[in-house]
């Protein structure tokens, strides 16, 4: 058995049978390689694969989740008596109507607003309505005893505190809440509300008196088909549907798109993760650079006999490279491992959020990961190995390979850049938004240049300082400057994943500070929403008696969907960034006489009063440069069933930040002549004044108008920003992968460094230094090092986050101290903490046994 070994061995390549035994010493010095490798490989495998189960999920559950095969919506009206014996041909019809209302308990003690869903006696026709506790969803909602009932989620009772079997009044319809609802099959394609959910009949709502013509009600018509989900059956019904009906004005959505804002989002949030996980990939690739020096370094008597016994330059690189592309591999598979891992804790985590399908392994993403794992290592392992090979026997007897000034041969470097190159290819290529692909891999690049840079000029000022009077802070100095020091290492190591952290920070804080800042300030206190025209003036009467010195503004609102832009149907527009949402959904359209407040004309003039002549309207700046729109182009806009075709008089700019009523379209009045509309108005109070007016002005508005939909903008503002929380939540776990990777770098750096540091400890206590003082030394020299990387991560990062701010997010930037102090004190208390821990264990080290050996 052991011949047949020991021949198999022969039969191997000369490079690789000294690898593998090189190899049976273990794995010591390789273990922030290893982590490093496997924490980036499982960090990209399992953000894809779970990304892939969740959409798999979304589209293996569409026809669940859209409620249907085929799901066709309109705004203010329900499809038409023939449009419906169009569809019910195909199959079976349900029915849908979702709005916004208020909610108020019996006793008008106190109200919410809440997103009314209303269905048919068939719901739900595909999946399960579950409420805790069980119960027939549909026989709690049918009329008994003269009341309908209603069905609410759990945050409904809280806030008015309600119990099962209480009344609860809605519009002019008081109902009995018979349940709680458990989880809705179609809930995920409604997209997020701003209050609880409550369900009622449709025979109800008939009841509440909310369906006052205009009103903002959303009527979403579910075709199923008999057998299984066809969605290639449903785009052909569709099409035929439109080419039928040209004017209907609706949207239709297949099973196979069955949540497209949110399959966006979760592709969006996995290419962000993505990114954050080559960034720690990347990262890792300094430790791997750092780990192959240590072991070169550890090898030194080994290669150095190799080579004078005759070994060429190319077969020592192959066998040194064969041991780092072996260890990567095991690297590569425990990330992998990890990263496969995933989705099955996904499903287990999310399955109550989230659809997540029955999960198993995604080879291409798994394989993704490993090429990435592949390419950095070889990125990274190529220029220390390199420059073994280039190293003279003598130079590597005589211990000077650590600070010498060898460069690899001219086909290693290259080969260096080809694989830096294909991971940002990679990167931008497999991207959907590949413009911020592209901007976050040259940040990274410019990061590295500019770190590096640091790191030289922390270097030039220790070794141009002068005379240092201090013995501690002069070897500290000393320390930074001398050749194998860990200033590179250190800068490179930490600088990336501090600037990271502090530009997500500084976005998170600007962003909040916008919501509740400068937008809280300048907002009003209340949006009312269908007001019916003929009660306009008695709803603005009422608010200026309950508020006297509050400040009501109002305008006629309509819902219409853009069907063409300049004679191209919206569907083959292909508009620019910032564009496409206005050609996706229904967007609010109003008319008016005069130019509206917070807006200001950059193109164009302003329609005379009393204008009757081709409709004419007016463009928001930004949607319109995204469209390509100029002055005298036409939009074709579909409003109540009615394509109606203007001319673009003017674009303005618009004071988004305001939220005060604006639009991105305004029509001249005589476009929507005698067209049934709503109202919309705000409100703003005193600042200040009463803090209970507001909530007093609400009751009185629901008692009095009870049709009208009351939004407090501060509960909208406190939604947005608790969703923005748990996102921001998300993404500083995500990228703390970075600093997590970051910290075994520099563990590994110093480990790297721990031969030669114990050298020097051991000689200078030999020379009477004491272990307070050489510690004294190395915290300096930790704690400049630290707080240089600091400074530059609080630099780029703040031009990070002042990028993004100003120019994407187009929020105002204000720097925030208290971020840049909290990132020194990172640096400071992982490079010291480190550090010290292993400069520790160097001092305890005897000074007589180690020289004896040198």
């Amino acid at each position: 058995m052991n011949g047949a070994a020991s021949a198999q061995s022969r039969s191997l390549p000369i490079s690789l049978r000294f690898a593998l035994r090189e190899l049976r010493g273990g794995l010591a010095g390789f273990y922030v390689f290893l982590a490093c490798i496997a924490l980036g490989v499982a960090s990209i495998a399992g953000v894809n694969s779970v990304s892939h189960a969740l959409t798999e999920g979304i589209s293996t559950q569409g026809r669940t989740i859209l409620g249907g095969d085929l799901s066709i919506s309109l705004i203010h009206r329900d499809l038409g008596p023939e449009q419906k014996a169009f569809f019910a041909r195909q199959g079976t019809l349900d029915t849908v109507a979702t709005m916004r209302a208020m909610a108020v308990r019996p006793d008008g003690a106190d109200q919410t607003l809440v997103e009314l869903k209303s269905v048919d006696a068939a719901y739900p026709r595909q999946g399960e309505l579950a409420l805790e506790g069980g119960g027939d969803g549909q026989a709690l909602l049918r009329e008994t005893d003269g009341a309908f009932g209603a069905l609410a989620a759990p945050e409904l009772l809280d806030r008015l505190n309600l119990k099962v079997g209480d009344d609860l009044k809605l519009g002019a319809l008081t109902l009995k809440l018979r349940g709680v609802i458990a989880s809705e099959p179609d809930r995920l394609s409604e997209g997020i509300g701003f209050g609880p959910h409550l369900m009622i009949s449709l025979d109800a709502l008939q009841r509440t008196e909310l369906l006052q013509p205009g009103a903002l009600v959303t009527w979403m018509n579910r075709l199923s088909f008999a057998g299984p989900a066809d969605p290639a059956r449903a785009k052909q019904l569709a099409a035929d549907a439109d080419k039928q009906f040209p004017n209907a004005g609706w949207r239709m959505r297949t099973s196979d798109n069955a949540s497209p804002s949110l399959s966006g989002n979760i592709d969006r949030f996995a290419q962000f993760l993505t990114l954050v996980g080559l960034t720690a990939l990347i990262v890792g690739g300094v430790g791997v650079a750092n780990a192959v020096s240590s072991f070169v370094d550890l090898k030194r008597p080994a290669i150095a006999t190799l080579k004078s016994l005759g070994a060429s330059a190319g077969t020592i690189f192959r066998i040194y490279f064969l041991q780092i592309l072996i260890l990567a591999l095991f690297g590569i598979a425990i990330g992998l491992v990890v990263g496969a891992i995933l989705p099955f804790v996904a499903k287990w985590a999310l399955s109550d959020l989230l659809p997540v399908a029955d999960v198993g392994l995604y080879p291409a993403e798994l394989g993704l990961a490993f090429v990435y794992g592949l390419l950095v290592t070889v990125a990274f392992s190529l220029w220390p190995l390199g420059r073994a090979r280039q190293m003279p026997a003598t130079s590597l007897f005589a211990d000077r390979a650590l600070g010498s000034n060898v460069r690899p041969p001219w086909i290693y470097r290259i080969f260096q850049l080809v694989a830096l190159l294909l991971l940002a290819g990679l990167a931008i290529a497999l991207s959907s938004q590949q413009r911020l692909a592209v901007m976050y891999i040259a940040a990274v690049v410019v990061a590295f240049v500019v770190l590096r840079l640091v790191a030289v000029l922390i270097t030039f000022l220790a070794r141009h300082a002068g005379r240092i009077r201090g013995t501690t802070l002069r070897l500290a100095i000393r320390n930074i400057q001398r050749p194998g020091a860990l200033t590179s290492s250190v800068v490179l190591s930490l600088g990336l994943g501090l600037t990271l952290l502090v530009s997500l920070a500084l976005i998170d804080t600007n962003l909040r500070g916008q919501l509740t800042g400068a937008i809280a300030d300048k907002a009003p206190d209340f949006f009312f929403i269908d007001i019916q025209n003929a009660d306009r003036d008695r709803f603005v009467d009422l608010l200026k008696r309950e508020a006297p010195a509050a400040s009501v503004d109002t305008v006629p609102m309509l819902r219409g969907r853009i069907t063409a832009v300049k004679g191209v149907p919206a569907t083959e527009v292909k508009a620019g960034e910032g564009g496409s949402w206005a050609l996706q959904g229904d967007r609010g359209v109003t008319f008016a006489d005069t130019l509206p407040r917070n807006s200001r004309l950059v193109q164009g003039s302003w329609w005379a009063a009393g204008y009757d002549g081709e409709p004419l309207v007016s463009f928001e700046e930004g949607v319109a440069k995204a469209l390509n729109l100029g002055i005298g182009d036409h939009v074709t806009v579909n409003v109540l069933g009615r394509n109606v075709t203007a001319r673009i008089a003017n674009i303005r700019a618009v004071d988004w930040d305001s939220l005060s009523i604006n639009f991105v379209m305004v029509f001249s009045p005589n476009t929507f002549a005698g067209a049934p509309v709503t109202d919309l108005a705000t409100l703003s109070l005193p600042k200040g004044g009463d803090p209970g007016l507001d909530r007093h002005v609400a009751s009185v508005v629901t008692k009095t108008f009870p049709a009208v939909t009351s939004v407090r903008v501060k509960d909208a503002i406190d939604s947005v920003n608790d969703l923005i929380g748990k996102l921001a939540l998300a993404v500083r776990v995500a990228a703390s992968l970075a600093l997590v990777v970051s910290m075994l770098v520099l563990g590994g750096a110093l480990a790297a460094g721990h031969r030669q540091r114990r050298q020097d400890a051991v000689i200078l206590k030999a020379l009477g230094a004491t272990r307070t003082r050489l510690l004294t030394a190395f915290s300096l020299e930790y704690g400049i090092l630290g707080l240089a990387t600091a400074v530059f991560a609080v630099a780029a990062g703040s031009v990070a986050a002042w990028y993004v701010g100003e120019r994407v997010m187009h929020i105002p930037f204000h720097f925030r101290p208290e971020i840049a102090v909290a990132a020194a004190l990172i640096a400071l208390a992982v490079t010291l903490g480190l550090g010290l821990a292993g400069t520790w264990r160097i001092l305890s080290v005897k000074a007589g046994p180690f020289l004896r050996n040198l």
